[in-house]
């Protein structure tokens, strides 16, 4: 039977090792997310931080806030923004590389929709550098994390609903400025 995560933070006070536990059920989750947002060169070492961060602030954790997987993204996303200078200057090579030849294994729509997104990717990343940080934290907790609303929430601290909102708000404008192109499915919005 698997152990409840805050069992397992509880139990840390007396037996360090037990955080360990928490380490192994979320790191890969922890470091798909950052990756994402910074990438893979600076994944490893915050997503490693993120644990030692936690495990150093494990005193303030609250179960009746929710969950230990929001609140270790509560505090990735933290130190993403930490090095959101960083985050800047890769979307902007980002969006200065040019589109790939699409040439991937002969499937026309395949290689049609791979056309159109790489197209997008550009005008994708200088859209995301203009986001407010606080609206690209939600949407990003979203795409890269699969969070759900509540578990946003708990991250960033805010009401599920105002998650809910900057999300519709985030995508309407991604929309909009890619032309109602959608990158993932190579289609429009008509």
């Amino acid at each position: 039977m698997r152990t409840d995560d805050a069992a397992l933070i509880e139990e840390s006070w007396r037996r360090p090792e037990a955080f360990a536990a928490l380490y192994d059920r979320y790191f890969g989750d922890v470091y798909r997310y950052v990756a994402g947002r910074v990438g893979a060169q600076v994944a490893d070492d915050l997503a490693a931080e993120t644990f030692v961060v936690a495990y150093g602030k494990r005193a303030t954790f609250d179960p009746g806030r929710g969950a230990v997987r929001a609140w270790l993204f509560g505090i990735a996303t933290n130190l993403v923004a930490q090095h959101r200078r960083s985050e800047t200057r890769r979307l902007e090579a980002l969006r200065r590389t040019p589109a790939e030849d699409g040439t991937d294994d002969g499937h026309e729509d395949r290689v049609a929709a791979r056309l159109l997104a790489a197209g997008a990717r550009g005008r994708l990343a200088a859209e995301l550098r203009r986001l407010p940080d606080h609206d690209r934290d939600v949407l990003l907790l979203v795409a890269l994390a699969d969070l759900n609303y509540e578990e946003v929430a708990q991250a960033l601290d805010i009401p599920s609903g105002t998650v809910g909102s900057r999300l519709n708000r985030v995508r309407r404008k991604l929309r909009a400025a890619l032309g109602g192109a959608d990158p993932a499915i190579g289609g429009t919005d008509d």
